[in-house]
């Protein structure tokens, strides 16, 4: 499988470490136009955005083109961040991924579920890697930022943050941070049904990272992603520090709460479920926020990341 650090950062030594090229889909909407300046702004190489009908216009200095494949062509990117509604997030995807896009971060919400699956399986087809649907992104802090994450609750380190709730990964981050806990990345999964990259799947990513410390997981009622996540903690005998926090554990049962995905059916999905699946993989569940790196210390001993 692709390697996603390798397409974000590249090797550490290469000449195009921390400046891989980004391009934008709906660089001029309201949303991606805000957004797209604060990842500038951030120090990301934007180098190109899409927006069909305005073709050779240029916004903050970035060119704009008609298709992905023409950015694509220009620029060599390989990385791109889908800014348009989410009925047409199908075809925006589609096209890039046919283009040679090998990360794709897909920002809108509410993608219809088979728009979703179809775009998820050409991924898989082409061999590359989509986050999302609604999700904030990536930031590998003090590198790249490819979301609409705010910058400040973000600080380098060593502790990779994995998360459901996008509002959730910036808190769990900025508690880290103030106890000294940099993070190497932090990674938003998504809160819509169907997601590009699961749970289980970005822990792997993260996993071999060579200057990680532990992982903190943000996950949230509904669905058995949790459980299913603390028994490969088990299978694969990852030996390093992992802490949880699940969001809605005072919910009633069997009604939604927030994202598409979180609803619990009787104990399916409960956050009673998820705590004594993580109890068996020996994962801390933080029952707040700030308790998450009182919990990494813990078990990290003092070390700071």
């Amino acid at each position: 499988m692709v390697d996603l650090f390798e397409i974000l950062i590249g090797k550490e030594g290469e000449n195009d470490y921390k400046k891989k090229p980004v391009i934008v889909q709906g660089i001029t909407g309201k949303f991606g136009s805000f957004h797209t300046q604060q990842m500038i702004t951030y120090g990301t190489n934007i180098v190109a955005g899409v927006t069909p009908g305005k073709g050779g216009q240029k916004f903050e200095n970035v060119p704009i083109y008609e298709t992905v494949g023409e950015a694509v062509s220009a620029t060599g990117a390989k990385i791109s961040i889908v800014f348009v509604p989410a009925k047409f997030f199908r075809d925006a995807a589609m096209e890039a991924f046919e283009a040679g896009i090998k990360l794709l971060i897909a920002i809108p919400e509410h993608v219809p579920v088979k728009d979703a699956m179809a775009v998820l399986d050409l991924a898989k087809k082409k061999d590359a890697i989509m986050i999302g649907p609604n999700t904030p992104g990536i930031i590998v802090p003090g590198i790249i930022k490819i979301g609409i994450m705010p910058a400040t609750p973000f600080k380098s380190g060593r502790i990779a943050v994995l998360s459901r709730s996008g509002t959730l990964m910036y808190e769990v981050s900025h508690n880290l941070s103030l106890a000294n806990f940099g993070q190497c990345v932090s990674l938003g999964i998504g809160g819509d049904p169907i997601n590009g990259t699961t749970v289980i799947e970005a822990f792997d990513m993260v996993r071999k990272l060579p200057n990680i410390d532990g992982v903190v997981v943000v996950g949230e009622i509904g669905g058995d992603a949790e459980e299913l996540l603390a028994q490969h903690i088990i299978d694969s005998k990852f030996d390093k520090p992992v802490v949880a926090y699940i969001a809605g554990r005072a919910a009633p049962k069997e009604k939604r709460m927030g994202h598409a995905g979180a609803i619990i059916y009787g104990t399916y999905g409960s956050a009673e479920s998820k705590v004594s699946m993580y109890a068996k993989a020996n994962v801390p569940v933080a029952k707040r926020p700030a308790e998450v790196p009182m919990l990494l210390a813990g078990k990290i001993g003092g070390k700071k990341g």
